[in-house]
């Protein structure tokens, strides 16, 4: 009868699991109809509606010539690149009017977008961690402008910008940073752990260096296929010192992979100097028998300039390259982190004053007769709508519902228990069919012990 009754147990609860499994795995085109149904909700509104304004063909870079066009102009990089075991490029760019412009929208949407995102986190409308990218704008805009579209990118936890040059909205984004299912991750990923496969990025990854051994891998199946892609494992200077990055770029020289080991070193790990924390602070040259490039992460030209070195270098065979960018970030580490604890206002606005890298911009299209003051203060107005407006979208987009804390958990069929932090609450498998059938609400034991 015992053994009846077991053979009963177990087929109740496949059949249970095998319910779940239908209704968690479930098309990611759900939350592309509701974004639609959201956008439309506030389109009416809109002069310029984010979408447009920054997306694949029009914000993003257009891909660098690799030979100077008729109409583009030699300008003389005041820092020179540094080369490990390799001759660097000569410390010259080359642009045009159209080009340069291109960079200083794109830059300055990026700038905007993570200072709103500074105000939604204040707000509480962002919680969680949440690190930003202004000041470091130059590097991701010359990188992509010599990347490829179907080049690979990874990298760590300050990743919005990153999202956005991939191909992404600024909706998505600030969606995501907001929790909402519009986001790129379906509002559950948050600050950190952005993905975009139609883009080839591959996050936002938590771990320091974690996304390091990936990147890797990512360069390996470049390899593989032979489709000519290059793949960029970009991490801090922080990250710089972690075993895995050595143990990643070993095999990456042995199987001549070809990948960018890119350190945006902006001075300081969290709150501790790069001279505090790193014997040596010449990133570049931090792979030994890897050969490396630095670059002035301020400068987008000198960015543009040797990231298309750098590509050249791994796509032609070569192998791997270290490559160090040079950058400031203006924000502490993250949004929990003021930022001058450890450095002085003082130096924060010195940085902003001698070496911003879009008002170096703004400075050489004035200079050369490309652009007046007037001209780039209504792309500034433009810009400040057109992200305005990516937060009215945000804030219009429906909110995760409770049940959705048992959904996108495991691939396959989920366990018959689910355990939660606190055991009283932990669910079985018929109990999470019914949430997701909406014929059981979830609700949560109080936890005595937390008035202890």
């Amino acid at each position: 009868m015992a053994s009846i009754l077991r053979q009963a147990a177990r087929r109740s609860t496949r059949a249970a699991v095998q319910g779940v499994h239908k209704a968690c795995v479930r098309p990611f085109t759900v939350s592309t109809v509701r974004a639609a149904q959201a956008q439309q909700q506030v389109a009416g509104t809109w002069n310029v509606t984010p979408s447009d304004y920054i997306g694949y063909g029009l914000t993003i870079p257009p891909p660098a010539s690799e030979k100077p066009g008729k109409d583009d102009v030699q300008i003389e990089l005041s820092r020179p690149f540094k080369g490990h075991r390799l001759e660097p490029p000569s410390p010259v760019a080359y642009t045009n009017p159209t080009e340069l412009l291109q960079y200083y929208k794109v830059m300055s949407y990026y700038r905007r977008f993570e200072i709103v995102a500074d105000t939604m986190y204040k707000q509480r409308l962002i919680r969680g961690f949440c690190h930003l990218y202004d000041g470091q704008e130059a590097i991701v805009t010359g990188m992509e402008s010599a990347l490829k579209r179907t080049d690979s990118v990874i990298t760590a936890y300050r990743d919005h910008c990153h999202q956005i040059s991939r191909g992404d909205s600024g909706e998505s984004v600030m969606s995501e940073l907001m929790g909402k299912e519009t986001g790129c991750s379906r509002g559950k990923g948050g600050s950190m752990h952005m993905y975009l496969e139609k883009g080839r990025f591959y996050g936002g990854n938590g771990i320091v260096g974690a996304q390091i051994p990936l990147g890797a891998g990512l360069a390996f199946a470049h390899k593989y296929k032979k489709d000519g892609g290059v793949a960029v494992a970009a991490m801090g200077d922080g990250a710089s010192n972690q075993g895995q990055v050595y143990e990643a770029a070993n095999m990456a020289a042995l199987w001549k992979l070809p990948i960018i080991f890119l350190v945006e070193n902006n001075e300081y790990g969290m709150g501790t100097s790069t001279k505090r924390a790193s014997a040596s602070t010449q990133f570049y040259t931090r792979g030994d028998y890897i050969p490396g490039l630095w670059i002035d992460g301020m400068d987008v030209l000198a960015c543009k300039t040797g990231f298309q070195f750098a590509r050249d270098w791994c796509a032609s065979g070569k192998g791997p390259i270290f490559v160090e960018a040079q950058t400031y970030r203006y924000h502490g580490h993250s949004m929990s982190d003021p930022g001058v604890s450890y450095r002085s206002r003082e130096e924060v606005t010195a940085v902003r004053e001698g070496r911003d890298c879009i008002d170096r911009v703004k400075s050489l299209l004035i200079s050369k007769g490309w652009a007046d003051a007037a001209q780039l203060k209504a792309i500034d107005k433009e810009i400040r709508i057109a992200v305005d407006h990516t937060v009215e979208f945000a804030k219009a987009a429906k909110e995760l519902d409770k049940v959705e804390m048992f959904t996108d958990v495991y691939r396959g069929q989920p366990p018959p228990f689910i355990r939660t932090v606190d055991y009283r609450n932990s669910v079985s498998a018929e109990q999470v069919l019914k949430l997701l059938e909406g014929k059981e609400q979830v609700g949560y034991k109080k936890d005595e012990r937390a008035n202890d």
